[in-house]
């Protein structure tokens, strides 16, 4: 075989094993990564909760001995926690992606990054894009709505950590945390239906 085929057809060879790589790089939609579990961290003390459990606890009122456990050192009643957990926000997905990319979105998802993260977040950054994509995704999940547990079962990684510490520091402002919320649900809202 003369060597300049030989080349062509090593060339060829080449060409359509890059092809092949490629095609499996940019055509192959593997399962979405939803969180399986939060571990709640206070101090050097952890302890972490399936998704799950926390969703059968909201839906059906069960829970096992660690989440029991956890809800009693919240001191809130079993029918409050999962009124919270199962609380719903109605909001189009469109406005919704218009929003956490707001001026006032960044600020609200910069504060929750500090509560809510990703097991190795070392920066704002990695925080509010999971949030982000956890808000779309429940959003989606939901058609249109979402509540703790949707967001949580959307949320980009295995592990999110939840932050009892930095949680505490924004539980001792709740008045002007609420003031924030308001704003963030209602005027934003507001500003981004009429552009």
């Amino acid at each position: 075989m003369p060597i300049s085929k030989m080349n062509l057809n090593k060339n060829f060879l080449i060409k359509i094993f890059f092809i092949l790589l490629s095609s499996q790089f940019f055509f192959h939609v593997s399962k979405a990564i939803a969180a399986e579990e939060i571990k709640i961290v206070y101090s050097i003390f952890s302890r972490t909760i399936e998704v799950n459990s926390l969703k059968n606890f909201a839906e059906e009122g069960n829970s096992g001995k660690k989440l029991k456990r956890i809800l009693k050192a919240t001191g809130s009643p079993n029918k409050e926690i999962r009124s919270v957990l199962n609380k719903e926000f109605e909001i189009p997905i469109t406005i919704a992606s218009k929003l956490v990319y707001s001026e006032i979105g960044n600020v609200f998802l910069t504060r929750l990054s500090s509560i809510i993260h990703t097991p190795k977040a070392d920066d704002e950054r990695t925080g509010m894009l999971a949030l982000r994509a956890s808000i779309i995704q429940g959003l989606n999940n939901g058609n249109g709505k979402i509540n703790l547990i949707k967001f949580f079962e959307g949320y980009p990684t295995k592990t999110i950590i939840l932050d009892v510490n930095a949680l505490s520091k924004v539980m001792n402002k709740v008045e002007s945390i609420s003031e924030l919320l308001d704003f963030f649900t209602n005027s934003p809202l507001e500003k981004i239906k009429t552009n």
